[in-house]
């Protein structure tokens, strides 16, 4: 199972064995860029299990760097040529996306192509801990912060207070299914018409492909979302793995959005599937408490709002018809195990060491009762 993050980690950790990168050759490439900012130095944001992030120090400036997993075998699942356009062009339209700043194609560097981000400022509450700290671009007020003073904040707050939040959340979703995505130059980013079909059918089969354990649940479930593929419900910018883990909040005020973290997934594709996704990460009590400790979402929000409290959130923000919501909560839900299969393929077969995926099996197995008890008791 993922770790449940209990208590407010470090920003930022050293290195895990493995992923560490070549600092002379990096040092070498950037010094054009970086002439009069001092020694580089770099350390690593812990939290994360794809694309690997990394806090660049070049004396008084910090920047964030970002190059897919080591054993990557799939480059166009961890395209940083892609990520590093989309984000130049996004960042212009949509605020809360970081503003990518220097992109390098040499993998002989660091072993991979990886670019340079502005380095934003927030809080993500995540897991049993009510706040992990991570900092991007600089702001004093956030460090100035006690722990126990983070903890109380969304502790203590009324049912009302932690609806907010999640509404704030929400709306900003619906927010940027509503962009003009080929206004900002983003119209050739995917292929919307046949979208929820080719996202079922390649999940699938990326799932067969990482496949190393039975869950009869998880198999019953796809067969079932293979057989249910709705047409398309519209064509937006979909984010594909929006959640609480991936989102910054304003100390000051939880219900504004600094940052949205993560667009290696991003394309053109239905909305309602984003929001599928969403939901997947949205555990509820009947899910058992080792899964409403996971870290991707607080448990202090999942405890007090329901994944349907979510879908009428949206139905109201984006005034969109969520009739089949089931077969999205669904869908989102054998997506995320599939990642997860993902990753666990990657610790048994060496190319990664982190001993966080080592039990990674287990939550797939958990994801697809999850799913076949929302399909077989039809609803979420």
């Amino acid at each position: 199972m993922p770790p449940d993050t209990a208590s407010i980690d470090q920003e930022t950790a050293a290195i895990r064995g493995g992923e560490e990168l070549d600092l002379r050759s990096l040092t070498a490439f950037l010094r054009p860029h970086f002439e009069n900012e001092g020694q580089i130095e770099l350390s690593q944001f812990p939290g994360g299990s794809s694309n690997l992030t990394y806090l660049l120090n070049a004396g008084t400036r910090e920047y964030v760097l970002r190059r897919p997993p080591f054993g990557n075998t799939i480059k166009t699942a961890h395209d940083m040529r892609r990520e590093f356009e989309v984000l130049s062009k996004l960042s212009a339209v949509y605020p809360p996306a970081p503003r990518p700043l220097l992109f390098c194609d040499d993998e002989n560097v660091i072993g991979s192509e990886f670019y340079l981000m502005e380095r934003r400022h927030g809080l993500i509450i995540r897991g049993q801990s009510h706040y992990h700290l991570r900092e991007r671009v600089g702001s004093s007020n956030v460090r100035s912060q006690s722990q126990n003073h983070l903890r109380e904040r969304v502790g203590s707050s009324n049912a009302a207070d932690i609806e907010k939040v999640c509404q704030s959340f929400i709306r900003n979703l619906a927010d940027l299914h509503e962009l003009d995505y080929k206004a900002a130059g983003l119209g050739d980013l995917g292929r919307p018409k046949g979208y929820p079909r080719r996202q079922v059918e390649g999940w699938t089969k990326r799932y067969f492909a990482a496949k190393t354990d039975e869950h009869a649940e998880l198999a019953a479930a796809i067969d079932w979302l293979n057989a249910n593929i709705p047409i398309e419900s519209g064509a937006t910018l979909v984010h594909n793995d929006y959640k609480f883990d991936n989102v910054m909040l304003d100390p000051d005020d939880l219900t504004q959005i600094t940052a949205v973290l993560d667009w290696e997934m991003v394309t053109i594709g239905d909305p309602l599937m984003d929001l599928g996704t969403t939901l997947g990460y949205w555990m509820s009590p009947d899910a058992g408490e080792e899964m409403m400790r996971i870290p991707f979402n607080p448990y202090v929000l999942m405890k007090n709002v329901s994944r349907r409290q979510l879908v009428e959130m949206y139905a109201e923000a984006s005034g969109r018809d969520i009739s089949n919501i089931l077969f999205y909560y669904a869908f989102g839900t054998f997506k995320i195990a599939v990642i997860a299969q993902q990753i666990y393929a990657r610790f048994v077969n060496g190319s990664t060491k982190d001993a966080r995926f080592a039990h990674f099996d287990k939550f797939v197995g958990k994801l697809g009762e999850i799913a076949g008890r929302a399909i077989d008791s039809d609803r979420i």
